[in-house]
């Protein structure tokens, strides 16, 4: 697979978490930390089903298994008590800070000007999405809530680019890391939370969760993460809260406005700018077949 390649394909679970937030709010009641333990395993034992013989790849030394499983349930855990200790608009920008710090830690793939600036633009319109354009005042009371938010950023951001030292392990490896997170997700469920079952068309929003955003997206992102363009991928990543804003719009679950027009722009003008190395290299590359 092309470097570019890998690069779309880590892309295609951008796309998918723009479902998170509908599919989320369909899931009726459930307390989050269930929630994610429900998909975490009907993603990893959908991928089982898929490919029995992928449980083969689980052959890992103890590290990666750290890696896998503590990216993955780390995040979601830390990012779940953010939430409830500081207010969601505050948190979840924070948090958002991921996509920022992988194209700054991936400085040894090349990081370039024109990256940082991407990504810069890129975190101004997911800020106008969170915020709804208002202003953002961060409170003392609420220190430790942005201390995990800021946590989540880099644990997320720390799994995606660590990932690429581990390139040689088998995509197949991560069903095992959702497995392991689904257990680890339960635990904390059960000493944190009070069990609420989905109801009728619930579940249905459950299987698209678990089947797509906290399913099939990990193992696309694997894909790009160890073998696509690290400070494309990033920049490109704060198209989720836009996209996942514009599909909630479509859904009738949220209005258009001004700032998610802007945010509009500031993305997609961040993720081009971001890539202009990458769709160089897609029209020299068509270039040099249209002259063979």
């Amino acid at each position: 697979m092309s470097r570019n390649m890998a690069t779309l394909t880590g892309f295609g679970a951008v796309l998918l978490w723009a479902t998170l937030a509908l599919f989320t709010t369909l899931s009726g009641d459930v307390p989050p930390l269930q929630l994610l333990a429900m998909c975490f395993a009907l993603g990893g034992g959908a991928a089982l089903l898929l490919r029995p013989r992928s449980w083969r790849a689980w052959a890992q030394p103890w590290p990666v298994w750290a890696l896998g499983v503590g990216g993955l349930f780390g995040y979601h855990l830390v990012y779940v008590l953010a939430l409830r200790a500081a207010p969601p608009v505050q948190a979840s920008l924070i948090a958002y800070l991921w996509p920022l710090l992988i194209v700054l830690m991936s400085a040894g793939a090349g990081l370039r000007a024109h990256h940082l600036a991407g990504a810069a633009m890129g975190f101004a319109g997911a800020a106008l999405i969170v915020t709804g354009g208002r202003g953002l005042a961060l409170s003392g009371d609420h220190a430790a809530g942005y201390a995990l938010a800021g946590a989540a950023a880099l644990i997320w951001s720390g799994y995606s680019v660590l990932s690429r030292r581990v390139a040689h392990v088998p995509t197949g490896a991560v069903s095992g890391f959702c497995l392991g997170a689904a257990l680890l997700s339960g635990l904390a469920h059960l000493a944190l939370e009070r069990t609420v079952w989905p109801a009728g068309a619930e579940w249905l929003a459950v299987a698209g969760l678990g089947l797509g955003p906290v399913g099939l997206a990990f193992f696309l992102w694997d894909i790009g993460v160890k073998r696509g363009d690290l400070p494309v991928l990033g920049a490109a990543s704060y198209a989720a809260p836009l996209l996942s804003t514009l599909v909630l719009i479509g859904f009738g679950r949220a209005e258009g406005s001004w700032t998610v027009w802007t945010a509009c722009l500031l993305i997609t003008a961040g993720a081009a700018l971001a890539a202009k190395d990458m769709l160089r290299r897609g029209g020299q590359a068509k270039a040099a077949t249209r002259t063979r």
